[in-house]
C-alpha cells in the first residue's frame, strides 16, 4: 500500500479508526480486525483516550503485542474523560497534556505515541501553552510528532504564529470530509497546502451512507446507524441520487463505492491518509483494499462534480 509522510512518520494511505474498539466490539473482535488491517497493509491506527473512556486504548496495546514495531500509533487526548481526583479529565492545560499522555502510553503498553493530537480547541488554554507542552513530550521521547484535531484555519494559523523557534508543530489536523462533507475545500485544505501540514480526514464513509449498503429504493438494515439521530439528515432523495451517479461511475471503472469514497479522499490535496472504521475482519479488508485505486485528476474531479 502507498505510503505519506507525517515529518517523520510513514503512513499507510488508508489508516484504521479505531473508535470501534470498546464501543461496539469486544478484546477478540479487535483482535481480529487490527491483524487484518495489518495484514492488508494499513500501519496507521487511530484511536483517542475518550472512546469507550480508554478502553479502545487498552484493548489496542493487548492486541498489538509484538507487532507495535510494524505500526504507527495515532492518539488524541481533549475530550472529557470522566471526573477524576483531580477534578474534570479534559483540556489542554499543560498540566493535563502530561497527565493524559502518561495514561495513554500506559494503556496503549507503548514507551512512545508516534502521533499525539488535541482532540478539539480549548479556549480556557493559550494554544502557546498547549504547544510548550506538547513539545516537552516530544523532547523527552514519549511523542514523535504532534497534530490536531477539529480545528478552523483561524485556529490552525494561531497555533502556527504560537510556536516557539525550533519546537515541535502541528503537522495534521483531523477533520471530517467526505464527498457528502466538503467543508474542508472552503479553506483549510489550501491551508495545508500552503503549510505543509497534512489532512486526515474522519468520517470517510459519511457513517456507512459510501459504504455500498444502502441504495436507493431498498429497505435499510434493522441494525443499521443510519437509523441514528443523524439518519434522516443524510438518507434523503438528493443523497441517494448522487450514490446512485456514484455508483455507476465506480462499477464503470471495475471497483466498489466504498473504494471511491476511499480513493477520492486520497486524491484530494494535503491528504494523508483516509481512515475507516470496522468492526468485522471483511470490513477491515474491505477498507484497506479500497486503497488500491489511484483516481487520475481527471477522475477525482468528475467524481467532485457528481457528488455537488
Amino acid at each position: 500500500m502507498e505510503r505519506r509522510r507525517i515529518g517523520s512518520l510513514e503512513v499507510s494511505v488508508v489508516g484504521l479508526g479505531c473508535n470501534n474498539f470498546g464501543w461496539r466490539i469486544g478484546k477478540d473482535a479487535t483482535r481480529e480486525v487490527l491483524a487484518a488491517s495489518l495484514d492488508g497493509g494499513v500501519n496507521f491506527l487511530d484511536t483517542a483516550d475518550m472512546y469507550d473512556t480508554g478502553v479502545s486504548e487498552e484493548f489496542m496495546g493487548e492486541a498489538l503485542g509484538d507487532r507495535r514495531k510494524d505500526v504507527v500509533i495515532a492518539t488524541k487526548f481533549g475530550f472529557s474523560m470522566g471526573d477524576g481526583p483531580n477534578g474534570a479529565k479534559e483540556g489542554a492545560s499543560p498540566a493535563y497534556v502530561r497527565e493524559a499522555c502518561d495514561a495513554s502510553l500506559r494503556r496503549l503498553k507503548t514507551d512512545h505515541i508516534d502521533l499525539y493530537q488535541l482532540h478539539t480547541p480549548d479556549p480556557k488554554t493559550p494554544i502557546g501553552d498547549t504547544l510548550e507542552a506538547l513539545d516537552g513530550l516530544v523532547k523527552a521521547g514519549k511523542v514523535r510528532e504532534i497534530g490536531c484535531s477539529n480545528f478552523s484555519v483561524e485556529q490552525l494559523q494561531e497555533a502556527a504564529l504560537a510556536v516557539k523557534a525550533g519546537a515541535a508543530r502541528f503537522l495534521t489536523v483531523q477533520n471530517h470530509y467526505s464527498v457528502f462533507h466538503r467543508e474542508p475545500e472552503a479553506g483549510m485544505l489550501a491551508e495545508c497546502a500552503a503549510t505543509g501540514v497534512g489532512f486526515i480526514p474522519y468520517f470517510p464513509l459519511a457513517n456507512g451512507l459510501l459504504s455500498g449498503k444502502y441504495r436507493k429504493g431498498q429497505p435499510v438494515p434493522d441494525n443499521s446507524r443510519i437509523k441514528d439521530s443523524w439518519g434522516p439528515n443524510m438518507f434523503n432523495d438528493h443523497n441517494m441520487d448522487i450514490i446512485e451517479k456514484l455508483v455507476a461511475f465506480a462499477e464503470a471503472h471495475g471497483h466498489t463505492l466504498l473504494e471511491l469514497a476511499t480513493c477520492w479522499l486520497a486524491a484530494q490535496p494535503s491528504v494523508v491518509s483516509v481512515i475507516s472504521g470496522a468492526k468485522t475482519v471483511a470490513q477491515a479488508t474491505q477498507n484497506a483494499a479500497a486503497g488500491n485505486w489511484t483516481l487520475t485528476a481527471a477522475e477525482a474531479a468528475e467524481i467532485s462534480k457528481l457528488a455537488s
